[in-house]
């Protein structure tokens, strides 16, 4: 199994991008110039069976995807690392500290993201996601991947009714989340849905943002970013009114000057 790895090398503080389902490294084009403008330096890779990484026929559980991760930062012999995680990839942030710990970390980053936990169950009514919606949501991609990732990518962009990025933008992670390999697409979709992540958040003691926008209709911040918010006691949230679970994206500006603000704080 090989990742692909992007890095912009150089001594700046190292800053590790983990991209969201079904896309790849190649989602954060309009936080990687802002990042080495500011000094940093960005480490962005594709998630196995992503974008130009291999696909290996299992193990896409997120112990397996943390510890793809730790191999990287080791590899780089990185210290002082901030690990920004958007959507699933914030389930990689999460899982990294509960399995591997903080010693080469400054900061975390949940943009987006999924934690603490998505499926709605018995110990977890706040859950935003249903068993009902999950086994739908898996049932369409199975049934047609082509169709599936058109509506997705819509709603993925998508606020009040409205799209927020233009369609090129929109047809470009088309064509990101068509690059997925059918079974890393399914494996992901069943460790986001199902991964409980609530215990690994409670291990963070790290300066840590929460960053989220208030109309997303994939991971809805009442669900997840207000809860990690609350684990996390000393985080600092950072609501974008009126944007999409795509906000990177849609909402470039006010996305990438919180991104910034906390990491020079931090």
């Amino acid at each position: 199994m090989s990742l692909h790895i992007e890095d912009t090398g150089g001594n700046g503080q190292p800053v590790i991008l983990i991209h969201g389902w079904p896309l790849s490294s190649a989602a954060w084009e309009y936080q990687t110039p802002a990042l080495n403008q500011a000094g940093h330096r960005v480490i962005a890779y594709d998630r196995r069976g992503f974008g130009r990484s291999t696909a290996p026929d299992d193990t896409y559980d997120y112990d397996t995807l943390a510890a793809d991760l730790e191999q990287i930062i080791k590899d780089k012999d990185l210290n002082d690392v901030s690990l920004v995680g958007f959507s699933m990839g914030g389930g990689e942030v999460a899982r990294f500290i509960g399995n591997h710990g903080e010693a080469r970390l400054k900061n975390v980053v949940f943009a987006s993201a999924v934690p603490p936990y998505l499926m709605q169950s018995d110990d977890n009514p706040e859950g935003p996601l249903t068993q009902e919606a999950a086994d739908e949501f898996e049932q369409n991609l199975r049934a047609d991947r082509d169709a599936f990732f058109e509506s997705f990518t819509k709603d993925f962009f998508t606020a009040d009714g409205d799209l927020k990025v233009t369609e090129e933008q929109r047809q470009h992670a088309l064509d990101l989340c068509k690059q997925s390999s059918p079974e890393a697409a399914l494996g992901c979709m069943e460790a986001w849905a199902t991964t409980d992540f609530r215990e690994d958040l409670k291990k963070i003691t790290v300066p840590t943002l929460v960053l989220h926008g208030t109309a997303d209709g994939i991971v809805p911040v009442e669900g997840s970013g207000h809860r990690t918010h609350k684990i996390v006691a000393h985080s600092h949230l950072c609501e974008i009114d009126g944007a999409p679970h795509g906000c990177n994206t849609s909402h470039v500006q006010d996305f990438n000057a919180d991104l910034l603000d906390f990491l020079g704080k931090h």
